[in-house]
């Protein structure tokens, strides 16, 4: 326990009140402009008469500009009025502790991940999205057939590049917390888990398993992820078929902390869940190799 909580660490916001979302639509602001016209953000402050310092903190979501101050924005940079009141409409909702958009919407997701110190997630029947071979993710949308077939493929190339920082130097430290169903859930041939199953091993991260003896204590019927930052407010986020959900509230985060915390207490240690994922890799391979000598 002792250890977990040593990582989940109070996060110092620094004046920072920026979500996800407000990050997201800020980076948008931002290529708006740089596709759209040749004006640095100087110079766009300069037409504006407003001091450079606005334009960097909008772009970066870090402060909330007035309807006004959006209108002048977009019309500097040529977008017509039928963008800007779309855009408006978002941007409403930028500042909001409580945050839900559809799924498959991942420009929030990936700004939110990407920039994170630390990295807490939770998955009951699946493998963790940010660990997922593109094998077992093609597996999975086409078993679930909730994706429409023709955008499956779109839909696993989006998975693989969002794990694209994982291989940055500054890459921020992940633990996953997998539920022993999850890694024994057959998705894909024999093949694709054992392959599954060897990335979990080798990639960069701290794995612990949720073991099916835990009994209760270990299944939540959701998935959670927490992402924790040097400078910004801790974000929780939880996701289905049907919404993503992104917390900032302070009660919210605080009850995402509490089950990571349950889990740290039940989950096996890392080096038991290392050994039961290469118990059941080497099952895979047996599987895998016995179809063959079959065929």
């Amino acid at each position: 326990m002792l250890f977990l909580l040593h990582r989940l660490t109070s996060v110092c916001m620094n004046g920072d009140p920026s979500t996800p979302y407000s990050r997201d639509l800020g980076d948008e602001l931002r290529q708006v402009r740089e596709r759209f016209t040749t004006f640095r953000a100087r110079r766009i402050a300069r037409m504006l008469g407003w001091d450079p310092g606005k334009v960097s903190n909008i772009e970066h979501g870090k402060v909330r500009a007035t309807e006004i101050d959006i209108v002048q924005y977009l019309g500097r940079c040529g977008r017509s009025q039928e963008f800007i009141t779309d855009f408006l409409n978002r941007y409403r909702s930028a500042f909001d502790l409580y945050f839900v958009q559809a799924p498959g919407r991942l420009g929030t997701l990936s700004m939110a991940e990407s920039s994170a110190q630390k990295i807490f997630s939770y998955n009951l029947a699946v493998m963790p999205g940010l660990s997922q071979s593109e094998e077992y993710a093609l597996s999975l949308y086409e078993a679930r057939g909730v994706v429409p077939p023709d955008q499956i493929k779109v839909a696993v190339r989006a998975r693989m590049e969002r794990q694209a920082f994982l291989r940055s130097h500054d890459r921020p430290q992940c633990t996953y917390f997998i539920h022993e169903n999850a890694l024994r859930l057959r998705v894909g041939s024999p093949e694709v888990m054992e392959d599954q199953l060897m990335r979990l091993l080798f990639q960069s991260h701290i794995l612990r398993v949720v073991s099916a003896s835990s009994g209760p204590a270990g299944v939540f019927m959701a998935s959670y992820t927490m992402w924790e930052y040097e400078k910004r407010s801790t974000v929780a986020f939880t996701d289905c078929e049907i919404a993503q959900v992104f917390v900032q509230d302070h009660a919210g985060v605080k009850g995402c902390k509490k089950i990571f915390e349950r889990l740290d207490a039940v989950a096996l240690s890392e080096a038991q869940s290392r050994a039961m994922v290469a118990d059941l890799a080497s099952r895979a391979r047996e599987d895998h190799n016995r179809q063959l000598h079959l065929t």
